[in-house]
């Protein structure tokens, strides 16, 4: 896995997955707090700019622990922080994880979130040698879901009633690719 004190930077084409730093605390707060965003995430969205500085020191941990990988997603043009994508419950032994991913919902159609997931993808299978990703989504997010299947997921079922976010109970979609399956940046 990655021995490095902080995760590698990845690029693509127009976007680059670097490492998150107390620097990015406000605009992480404007992502996780994208209420058009975090309609689809496990948990509600945030209303206080300190629960982005937890978040910061979570993503610390969680590195330090290797119980995940949190690249945040950043526009090469301007340096500014559209989003995240992470690789979490990294099982090494059986050579799989699990992928999550969110973009401030005004980035959304623009093609930096395949460009994100399309190097992640390829560094996860390549350098980290994993031979399986999962991704858990919300099966009404139309977006998420074409990404998926444009980058070769399939879907392998539907567990339901799976989360209660803010009150509202939400089933989930999942899905996997496997390394043979893979074909980098599919058109």
């Amino acid at each position: 896995m990655i021995d490095a004190e902080q995760l590698p930077t990845i690029d693509a084409p127009r976007v680059r997955l670097r490492w998150l730093t107390e620097q990015d605390v406000d605009a992480l707060y404007a992502v996780f707090s994208d209420r058009r965003m975090m309609r689809y995430w496990s948990t509600p969205a945030m209303t206080d700019r300190s629960e982005a500085v937890v978040l910061v020191t979570k993503i610390r941990d969680d590195f330090r622990e290797k119980s995940a990988f949190p690249w945040g997603i950043e526009r090469k043009e301007d340096s500014r922080l559209l989003g995240t994508c992470t690789l979490f419950r990294i099982d090494a032994s059986n050579g799989r994880a699990e992928l999550g991913y969110g973009l401030g919902s005004q980035y959304w159609s623009k093609g930096y979130m395949r460009e994100a997931l399309t190097a992640l993808i390829a560094y996860s299978f390549g350098t980290l040698g994993l031979r399986r990703l999962e991704a858990d989504v919300d099966p009404r997010n139309e977006g998420s879901l074409r990404i998926l299947g444009k980058l070769g997921f399939q879907r392998e079922g539907l567990l339901r009633e799976r989360w209660n976010v803010g009150g509202e109970i939400q089933d989930t979609a999942y899905f996997g690719l496997l390394a043979h399956e893979w074909k980098p940046d599919p058109a």
